[in-house]
């Protein structure tokens, strides 16, 4: 199926975001390790919470979290604290993303870990068992999610476990926010070095937890309202929180250099927090900023800088490539449809000149990924009737994304 765009010419919306599926996939792990039998509130109803919620409530014997990352590294070290004997397997794009450093770590610690494919890829074959824990050393720089997995299951081992990290960091904000999530339900975790976390052998709490509001749902509103001509534009997002620990509320800060403005207005008894999004014509020449504790904006920023003839140079991108698809090469081959020659440096970082070609117009291609769907289809307010091939990958984190463009005016067009 291909949808074509068409976007209003004024830009006035109120929409409540999706729940953020990283506190909700962390928040079912540890409520089951606390031994509660009650969700969340507000969990994320997007495919990536859907496959954990299944899982978890009907452990089959093969468990199959499709194309969820955040569901492959979190039941694996879950299933690998748990008795009982399983294989965890995805879709043929997950058999081909790596997780040997989850598996290695693991296995230091104990646990009964084998491929039951591919080395070093999933499928896995897991037999849960009880671990003893201790001290872990891992680099850094690979996966936040191999991290926050491990952590997770730290109050669980007899010994509790202690995480020290080598090399340069990426993803901090989201091992931060596993952290808080954990000690939220009373886990006793915590940097005790800048390197270092420490987590006690001290058990989960029963607790009744909300989920807020997605940032990266919200980037994508923030990419209209900096496209936008409108100069009277305005949207009010649903559920935000200004203290948020999600790594990608920076999007308020990285589309401010874009004209975009920020205003909070606190929850109420009966209403839940707000962001209104308003605008301003100024805006930074150029952008040069390091997206390795928020990768997942590059796409949403990537195609905004471009289309507003903004250059930039955008490092921190080594996850990228390993995501859904390879997103670098997904974001150059597909900017170039539009006209705009984006350049790639060391696997890595992107670069834009300025460098334009002939649009091709030809319809954006998604490569089974959300973002990839989600970050272009804002490019209907400049590139008006834009076309984006199986727009049913946002089901995977913002199911509703195509009901709340039509609510905010755009016309969509289905086409098979």
């Amino acid at each position: 199926m291909t949808y074509q765009i068409q976007a209003p010419d004024t830009l006035r919306a109120s929409i409540t975001l999706p729940a953020s599926k990283s506190i909700s996939n962390r928040a079912l792990i540890i409520c089951t390790l606390s031994g509660s039998k009650i969700l969340p509130d507000n969990l994320s109803d997007c495919d990536d919470t859907a496959v954990m919620i299944n899982a978890l409530r009907d452990m089959p014997e093969v468990i199959d979290i499709q194309a969820s990352g955040t569901a492959m590294r979190f039941m694996s070290a879950y299933l690998a604290v748990t008795p009982g004997e399983h294989v965890i397997t995805g879709t043929d794009r997950m058999k081909h993303r790596p997780i040997q450093p989850l598996v290695d770590a693991l296995r230091y610690l104990g646990a009964d870990v084998s491929y039951a494919g591919e080395e070093g890829f999933p499928p896995l074959s897991i037999r849960g068992k009880m671990l003893d824990g201790g001290h872990l050393e891992i680099p850094g720089n690979m996966s936040s999610q191999y991290i926050s997995a491990l952590l997770m299951i730290g109050p669980t081992l007899r010994e509790g476990l202690e995480i020290q990290l080598t090399g340069q960091i990426i993803s901090r904000p989201y091992i931060d926010l596993t952290v808080c999530i954990m000690k939220s339900f009373g886990a006793d975790a915590e940097w005790t070095d800048f390197d270092t976390i420490t987590v006690r052998p001290k058990p989960y709490i029963h607790r009744s937890y909300r989920i807020e509001s997605d940032w990266s749902a919200a980037s994508y509103w923030y990419e209209m309202m900096a496209l936008t001509a409108d100069d009277d534009a305005r949207i009010v997002l649903q559920g935000l929180e200004d203290g948020s620990r999600q790594g990608d509320s920076v999007a308020r800060y990285l589309f401010s250099l874009l004209g975009v403005k920020t205003a909070f207005a606190p929850a109420t008894q009966t209403e839940p927090s707000t962001v209104t999004l308003t605008r301003h014509r100024r805006s930074v020449p150029r952008v040069d900023f390091d997206f390795t504790n928020c990768p997942d904006l590059t796409q949403t920023f990537t195609v905004v800088c471009a289309v507003l003839g903004i250059p930039f140079h955008f490092t921190g991108l080594a996850s990228l490539k390993i995501k859904e698809t390879d997103r670098i090469e997904a974001l150059k081959r597909e900017l170039l449809k539009l006209g705009y020659v984006i350049k790639d440096q060391n696997g890595s970082e992107l670069l834009w000149d300025g460098e334009q070609c002939e649009p091709t117009l030809e319809p954006i291609d998604t490569y089974e990924d959300h973002r990839m769907a989600m970050a272009f289809a804002p490019v209907a307010i400049a590139c008006p009737g834009i076309r984006i091939n199986h727009p049913e990958v946002v089901s995977k984190s913002y199911p509703h994304y195509w009901d709340d463009l039509q609510k905010a005016g755009f016309c969509i067009d289905k086409q098979d």
